[in-house]
Protein backbone atom coordinates (compact mmCIF):
# COMPACT_ATOMS: atom_id res chain seq x y z
CA UNK A 1 0.00 0.00 0.00
CA UNK A 2 1.58 3.42 -0.55
CA UNK A 3 1.99 6.05 2.23
CA UNK A 4 -0.33 8.41 0.11
CA UNK A 5 -3.22 5.95 0.93
CA UNK A 6 -5.95 6.45 3.39
CA UNK A 7 -7.75 3.71 4.38
CA UNK A 8 -9.41 1.66 1.27
CA UNK A 9 -10.54 4.93 -0.66
CA UNK A 10 -7.68 7.24 -1.26
CA UNK A 11 -8.29 10.95 -1.64
CA UNK A 12 -6.70 12.16 -4.75
CA UNK A 13 -5.98 16.36 -3.89
CA UNK A 14 -6.66 18.50 -7.62
CA UNK A 15 -2.99 19.22 -8.61
CA UNK A 16 -3.67 22.77 -9.56
CA UNK A 17 -5.60 23.07 -5.92
CA UNK A 18 -3.08 23.63 -3.19
CA UNK A 19 -4.36 21.29 -0.03
CA UNK A 20 -5.43 23.24 2.69
CA UNK A 21 -6.62 21.16 6.26
CA UNK A 22 -8.80 24.17 7.13
CA UNK A 23 -10.61 24.84 4.14
CA UNK A 24 -12.65 21.71 3.95
CA UNK A 25 -15.66 21.04 5.48
CA UNK A 26 -15.07 18.61 7.19
CA UNK A 27 -12.41 20.62 9.40
CA UNK A 28 -15.68 22.64 10.86
CA UNK A 29 -13.56 25.80 10.73
CA UNK A 30 -15.64 28.22 8.18
CA UNK A 31 -13.75 29.40 5.00
CA UNK A 32 -12.79 33.14 5.15
CA UNK A 33 -11.32 34.65 1.61
CA UNK A 34 -10.51 37.67 3.79
CA UNK A 35 -6.83 38.01 5.66
CA UNK A 36 -7.35 39.63 9.37
CA UNK A 37 -5.51 42.54 10.18
CA UNK A 38 -3.18 40.98 12.25
CA UNK A 39 -2.07 38.78 8.92
CA UNK A 40 -1.75 41.83 6.98
CA UNK A 41 0.27 43.73 8.98
CA UNK A 42 2.98 40.51 9.07
CA UNK A 43 2.75 40.15 5.68
CA UNK A 44 4.03 43.80 5.55
CA UNK A 45 7.81 44.40 5.74
CA UNK A 46 8.46 46.62 8.83
CA UNK A 47 9.63 50.30 7.49
CA UNK A 48 13.31 51.40 9.66
CA UNK A 49 12.63 54.08 11.90
CA UNK A 50 13.42 57.37 10.58
CA UNK A 51 12.42 56.85 7.00
CA UNK A 52 10.37 59.33 5.37
CA UNK A 53 7.08 57.50 3.80
CA UNK A 54 7.00 57.10 -0.02
CA UNK A 55 4.01 59.45 -1.08
CA UNK A 56 0.84 58.10 -2.19
CA UNK A 57 0.50 57.42 -5.83
CA UNK A 58 -1.61 60.22 -7.67
CA UNK A 59 -4.85 59.47 -9.01
CA UNK A 60 -4.88 58.55 -12.69
CA UNK A 61 -6.32 61.45 -14.35
CA UNK A 62 -9.24 60.73 -17.91
CA UNK A 63 -7.94 61.89 -20.86
CA UNK A 64 -10.42 64.26 -22.45
CA UNK A 65 -10.65 64.39 -25.93
CA UNK A 66 -10.11 67.44 -28.18
CA UNK A 67 -12.83 68.06 -30.15
CA UNK A 68 -11.81 68.17 -34.00
CA UNK A 69 -11.87 71.81 -35.39
CA UNK A 70 -14.19 71.80 -37.93
CA UNK A 71 -12.72 72.66 -41.31
CA UNK A 72 -13.78 75.94 -42.77
CA UNK A 73 -15.76 76.22 -45.86
CA UNK A 74 -13.66 76.06 -48.95
CA UNK A 75 -15.78 78.49 -51.03
CA UNK A 76 -17.39 81.10 -48.57
CA UNK A 77 -19.87 83.38 -49.85
CA UNK A 78 -18.75 86.81 -49.65
CA UNK A 79 -22.52 88.44 -49.86
CA UNK A 80 -24.77 86.32 -47.78
CA UNK A 81 -28.01 86.60 -48.74
CA UNK A 82 -30.80 88.60 -46.10
CA UNK A 83 -33.65 89.91 -45.67
CA UNK A 84 -36.37 87.98 -48.45
CA UNK A 85 -34.07 86.85 -50.70
CA UNK A 86 -32.78 84.23 -47.49
CA UNK A 87 -36.23 83.07 -47.85
CA UNK A 88 -37.36 79.98 -50.07
CA UNK A 89 -38.77 80.49 -53.52
CA UNK A 90 -42.25 79.59 -52.50
CA UNK A 91 -41.92 81.75 -49.18
CA UNK A 92 -40.73 85.00 -51.72
CA UNK A 93 -43.66 84.61 -53.99
CA UNK A 94 -45.78 84.48 -50.90
CA UNK A 95 -44.16 87.64 -50.03
CA UNK A 96 -44.40 89.05 -53.12
CA UNK A 97 -48.00 88.26 -53.11
CA UNK A 98 -49.01 89.65 -50.32
CA UNK A 99 -47.02 92.72 -51.23
CA UNK A 100 -49.30 93.80 -54.46
CA UNK A 101 -52.21 92.92 -52.78
CA UNK A 102 -51.36 95.53 -50.46
CA UNK A 103 -50.28 98.09 -53.26
CA UNK A 104 -53.48 97.58 -55.33
CA UNK A 105 -55.78 98.06 -51.70
CA UNK A 106 -53.86 101.14 -51.26
CA UNK A 107 -53.93 102.28 -55.22
CA UNK A 108 -57.69 102.30 -55.40
CA UNK A 109 -58.29 103.65 -51.88
CA UNK A 110 -56.41 106.77 -52.81
CA UNK A 111 -58.01 106.67 -56.10
CA UNK A 112 -61.80 106.83 -54.20
CA UNK A 113 -60.93 109.11 -51.74
CA UNK A 114 -59.44 111.49 -54.39
CA UNK A 115 -62.57 111.20 -56.55
CA UNK A 116 -64.68 111.70 -53.40
CA UNK A 117 -63.36 115.17 -52.79
CA UNK A 118 -62.59 116.16 -56.13
CA UNK A 119 -65.06 118.32 -58.22
CA UNK A 120 -67.54 116.44 -60.21
CA UNK A 121 -66.80 115.19 -63.50
CA UNK A 122 -67.31 112.00 -65.76
CA UNK A 123 -65.64 109.17 -63.87
CA UNK A 124 -67.66 110.29 -60.67
CA UNK A 125 -71.12 110.59 -62.70
CA UNK A 126 -70.88 107.24 -64.31
CA UNK A 127 -69.46 105.10 -60.63
CA UNK A 128 -70.11 108.01 -57.78
CA UNK A 129 -72.41 105.16 -55.71
CA UNK A 130 -69.38 102.41 -55.78
CA UNK A 131 -67.36 105.32 -54.75
CA UNK A 132 -69.89 106.20 -51.92
CA UNK A 133 -70.38 102.48 -50.91
CA UNK A 134 -66.32 102.76 -50.77
CA UNK A 135 -65.75 105.93 -48.53
CA UNK A 136 -69.07 105.79 -46.20
CA UNK A 137 -69.20 105.40 -43.36
CA UNK A 138 -65.34 104.31 -42.73
CA UNK A 139 -63.42 106.86 -44.48
CA UNK A 140 -66.11 109.78 -44.74
CA UNK A 141 -63.89 112.92 -45.50
CA UNK A 142 -65.21 116.24 -44.11
CA UNK A 143 -63.30 119.61 -45.34
CA UNK A 144 -65.64 121.99 -43.32
CA UNK A 145 -62.76 122.59 -40.97
CA UNK A 146 -60.11 123.79 -43.80
CA UNK A 147 -63.37 125.77 -45.75
CA UNK A 148 -62.46 129.63 -46.00
CA UNK A 149 -65.06 130.17 -43.23
CA UNK A 150 -65.05 126.97 -40.91
CA UNK A 151 -67.71 126.07 -38.75
CA UNK A 152 -68.70 128.60 -35.73
CA UNK A 153 -71.41 127.78 -34.17
CA UNK A 154 -72.69 124.53 -31.84
CA UNK A 155 -75.88 122.58 -33.33
CA UNK A 156 -77.78 120.15 -30.97
CA UNK A 157 -80.89 118.08 -31.33
CA UNK A 158 -83.06 117.81 -28.76
CA UNK A 159 -86.33 115.88 -28.81
CA UNK A 160 -89.50 115.61 -25.95
CA UNK A 161 -92.69 113.18 -26.27
CA UNK A 162 -96.27 112.73 -25.61
CA UNK A 163 -96.93 109.65 -23.77
CA UNK A 164 -100.06 108.38 -22.91
CA UNK A 165 -100.29 106.37 -19.40
CA UNK A 166 -101.91 102.92 -18.41
CA UNK A 167 -104.54 104.55 -16.94
CA UNK A 168 -105.80 107.03 -20.07
CA UNK A 169 -103.94 110.15 -19.05
CA UNK A 170 -101.63 111.97 -21.23
CA UNK A 171 -98.03 113.84 -20.47
CA UNK A 172 -95.15 115.64 -22.19
CA UNK A 173 -92.00 114.66 -21.11
CA UNK A 174 -89.28 117.30 -20.86
CA UNK A 175 -86.35 117.80 -23.25
CA UNK A 176 -83.93 115.65 -24.05
CA UNK A 177 -80.55 116.62 -25.38
CA UNK A 178 -79.40 113.44 -27.95
CA UNK A 179 -76.40 115.62 -29.01
CA UNK A 180 -74.93 116.23 -25.24
CA UNK A 181 -75.56 112.40 -24.71
CA UNK A 182 -73.45 111.28 -27.82
CA UNK A 183 -70.73 114.03 -27.10
CA UNK A 184 -70.67 111.99 -23.43
CA UNK A 185 -70.16 108.85 -25.20
CA UNK A 186 -67.88 109.95 -27.32
CA UNK A 187 -65.50 111.88 -24.49
CA UNK A 188 -62.45 109.84 -23.30
CA UNK A 189 -63.84 107.14 -25.96
CA UNK A 190 -60.85 105.89 -28.09
CA UNK A 191 -62.78 104.03 -30.48
CA UNK A 192 -66.34 105.60 -30.97
CA UNK A 193 -69.20 103.96 -32.73
CA UNK A 194 -69.98 105.88 -36.34
CA UNK A 195 -73.54 105.42 -34.89
CA UNK A 196 -72.69 107.33 -31.96
CA UNK A 197 -70.38 110.09 -34.30
CA UNK A 198 -72.48 110.51 -37.07
CA UNK A 199 -75.87 108.97 -37.26
CA UNK A 200 -77.88 111.83 -35.03
CA UNK A 201 -75.79 114.48 -36.95
CA UNK A 202 -76.04 113.70 -40.35
CA UNK A 203 -79.85 113.16 -40.25
CA UNK A 204 -80.35 116.62 -39.43
CA UNK A 205 -78.17 117.95 -41.83
CA UNK A 206 -80.05 115.93 -43.90
CA UNK A 207 -83.51 116.98 -43.24
CA UNK A 208 -82.18 120.86 -42.84
CA UNK A 209 -80.99 120.38 -47.11
CA UNK A 210 -84.67 119.23 -48.03
CA UNK A 211 -86.56 121.66 -46.14
CA UNK A 212 -86.48 125.42 -46.58
CA UNK A 213 -86.91 127.70 -43.42
CA UNK A 214 -90.93 126.75 -42.72
CA UNK A 215 -90.17 123.29 -42.48
CA UNK A 216 -91.61 122.05 -45.46
CA UNK A 217 -90.08 119.50 -47.58
CA UNK A 218 -88.46 119.90 -50.92
CA UNK A 219 -88.33 117.19 -53.05
CA UNK A 220 -88.51 113.35 -52.61
CA UNK A 221 -86.00 113.59 -50.13
CA UNK A 222 -87.57 115.25 -47.62
CA UNK A 223 -90.39 113.33 -46.98
CA UNK A 224 -87.66 110.31 -46.20
CA UNK A 225 -85.38 112.38 -43.97
CA UNK A 226 -88.75 113.05 -42.11
CA UNK A 227 -88.55 109.61 -41.31
CA UNK A 228 -85.50 108.86 -40.56
CA UNK A 229 -85.16 111.67 -38.42
CA UNK A 230 -88.68 110.81 -37.11
CA UNK A 231 -87.55 106.71 -35.99
CA UNK A 232 -83.91 108.05 -34.19
CA UNK A 233 -86.29 109.94 -32.19
CA UNK A 234 -87.97 107.25 -31.03
CA UNK A 235 -85.43 104.61 -30.70
CA UNK A 236 -83.31 107.39 -28.54
CA UNK A 237 -86.86 108.05 -26.54
CA UNK A 238 -87.08 104.31 -25.58
CA UNK A 239 -83.60 104.08 -24.13
CA UNK A 240 -84.42 107.13 -22.00
CA UNK A 241 -86.70 105.31 -19.79
CA UNK A 242 -88.87 107.61 -20.39
CA UNK A 243 -92.07 104.96 -21.01
CA UNK A 244 -93.33 102.80 -17.72
CA UNK A 245 -94.98 100.00 -18.19
CA UNK A 246 -98.32 100.44 -19.89
CA UNK A 247 -97.28 103.66 -21.24
CA UNK A 248 -97.79 104.11 -25.13
CA UNK A 249 -95.51 106.67 -26.95
CA UNK A 250 -98.33 108.92 -28.77
CA UNK A 251 -95.51 111.79 -30.68
CA UNK A 252 -92.64 113.25 -30.41
CA UNK A 253 -91.11 116.69 -31.47
CA UNK A 254 -87.94 117.75 -32.57
CA UNK A 255 -85.81 120.68 -32.50
CA UNK A 256 -82.47 122.38 -32.55
CA UNK A 257 -80.59 124.41 -30.45
CA UNK A 258 -77.73 126.66 -31.96
CA UNK A 259 -75.32 128.56 -30.03
CA UNK A 260 -72.28 130.47 -31.50
CA UNK A 261 -68.40 129.48 -30.56
CA UNK A 262 -67.69 132.26 -27.61
CA UNK A 263 -64.31 133.93 -29.21
CA UNK A 264 -60.70 133.61 -27.58
CA UNK A 265 -60.22 136.08 -24.61
CA UNK A 266 -57.54 137.43 -26.69
CA UNK A 267 -59.92 138.37 -29.82
CA UNK A 268 -62.16 141.85 -29.59
CA UNK A 269 -64.74 140.16 -31.50
CA UNK A 270 -68.31 140.18 -30.36
CA UNK A 271 -71.15 137.84 -30.52
CA UNK A 272 -74.36 136.59 -29.15
CA UNK A 273 -73.65 133.74 -27.41
CA UNK A 274 -77.81 133.47 -26.81
CA UNK A 275 -78.92 130.45 -28.43
CA UNK A 276 -81.66 130.36 -31.57
CA UNK A 277 -83.91 127.80 -31.18
CA UNK A 278 -86.24 125.99 -34.71
CA UNK A 279 -88.64 123.62 -33.17
CA UNK A 280 -90.61 121.24 -35.94
CA UNK A 281 -93.93 120.24 -35.32
CA UNK A 282 -95.05 117.35 -33.85
CA UNK A 283 -94.97 113.94 -35.17
CA UNK A 284 -97.20 111.35 -34.51
CA UNK A 285 -95.58 108.04 -33.44
CA UNK A 286 -96.69 104.97 -35.98
CA UNK A 287 -95.88 101.06 -36.00
CA UNK A 288 -93.52 101.54 -38.43
CA UNK A 289 -91.53 103.67 -36.18
CA UNK A 290 -91.39 101.83 -33.56
CA UNK A 291 -91.22 98.23 -35.36
CA UNK A 292 -88.19 99.73 -37.14
CA UNK A 293 -86.41 101.61 -34.03
CA UNK A 294 -86.76 97.72 -32.88
CA UNK A 295 -84.85 96.66 -35.86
Amino acid sequence: MDAHDRGSTPRHDDPGTPSDPTSSPEAGTPSDPTPSPEAGAASEPAEPPGSTPAPAPAPARTAIPTPRPTPPDPDPDPNPRTGVAALSLRHQIGVALALALVAIAVCVHIGMVFLHVAPVNTVTRQHGGAVDDWIYPEFEQNWKLFAPNPLQQNVAVQVRARIRGADGGSRTTGWYDLSAQDGRAIDGNPLPSHTQQNELRRSWDLFVATHDANNRPIGLRGSLSEAYLRRIAVLRMGREDALARGDVLVSVQVRSRTSNVPPPKWSDEKVSVQPVFRELSWWPVTADDTEGSVR
